[in-house]
């Protein structure tokens, strides 16, 4: 049997998946970290160009992208050896601090490596060794990225949210999760959902309660699920947002702040990996009780 055969067997397909989701984990910290510097620094040349101003050269700034430069601490600028890159083992050697200076490391990169290796881990296993996998894991490490930059910055960028929609329905060509019609349906239903909460609520009261970053996450969540589990998803992640927007709000203030705003993404993300793997029993659950 050749070595990718046994990558694929049912008892090591799991571990498998688990050490390739740890390095990808690594990356998506480096996706995190640089994909918004990265778009700002996109809207600022434009920005400059419609001022008509002079766009910044190539020459009058390093290049800065997913490669380029290499990782380095952002206090002393130490450059990250690939000793000092293994994911979690080296966070945990180190303490959490830098090599050079003991400057902390934040506790997020390993959380966002463990969440990427045992996502797909637990794909493997659940799925086996099978396009749906594949296609589960994707959404996971997609998602994964999208909660962690909407989180710190407010932003779920186009080139995470559109690929992953097609992604969904490319995946469904071969009935992955749910057979094409539903997924495609899935797609154009997540977008208008959300896209007329929206509307409905800026009409209201004159103010945006999200962002259209927001509509195409969902929109990504229906290419995946299909239509079906759209219900879910935004029922999940509504609840789930309001209970942690409202603990955010109490422990920033100490009293409610009708100006206060929260991210949806994550709880987006949250809702469908809940609807991706246990979505079905969910409402049969549910289905049972009525």
């Amino acid at each position: 049997m050749s070595e990718a055969g046994w990558l694929v067997q049912p008892a090591v397909f799991p571990w498998a998946a688990l050490v390739i989701g740890l390095c990808i984990g690594s990356f998506l910290n480096v996706v995190i970290h640089r994909l918004p510097k990265m778009l700002e620094r996109e809207w600022r040349a434009e920005c400059a160009e419609l001022a008509g101003q002079p766009a910044p050269q190539p020459h009058d700034s390093p290049p800065y992208n997913l490669i380029t430069p290499r990782s380095a601490c952002p206090g002393c600028g130490h450059r990250i050896s690939a000793l000092e890159n293994v994911p979690i083992v080296s966070w945990l050697v180190l303490r959490g601090k830098c090599s050079a200076c003991s400057a902390r490391i934040s506790a997020k990169y390993p959380l966002v490596e463990a969440l990427a290796g045992l996502g797909a881990a637990y794909a493997a296993w659940r799925f086996g060794p099978t396009g749906s996998a594949l296609a589960a894991m994707l959404f996971i490490w997609f998602t994964i990225a999208l909660a962690f930059i909407d989180h710190e910055t407010g932003l779920l960028p186009d080139s995470l949210t559109l690929p992953l929609v097609w992604l969904g329905v490319l995946a469904n060509l071969a009935g992955a999760f749910v057979p094409l019609p539903d997924a495609v349906l899935g797609a154009v239903a997540g977008y208008l959902s959300l896209w007329l909460v929206y509307w409905a609520f800026k009409l209201l009261t004159g103010k945006e309660g999200m962002g259209y970053g927001d509509f195409k996450m969902n929109a990504a969540a229906g290419a995946f699920l299909g239509w079906k589990m759209l219900p879910l998803v935004i029922l999940l992640s509504s609840v789930v947002g309001l209970a942690f927007g409202a603990l955010q709000m109490f422990a920033a203030r100490g009293k409610w702040d009708a100006g206060f705003r929260f991210h949806f993404g994550p709880y987006l993300a949250l809702a469908g990996l809940i609807a991706m793997f246990w979505g079905e029993a969910i409402v049969r659950w549910y289905l049972q009780r009525i």
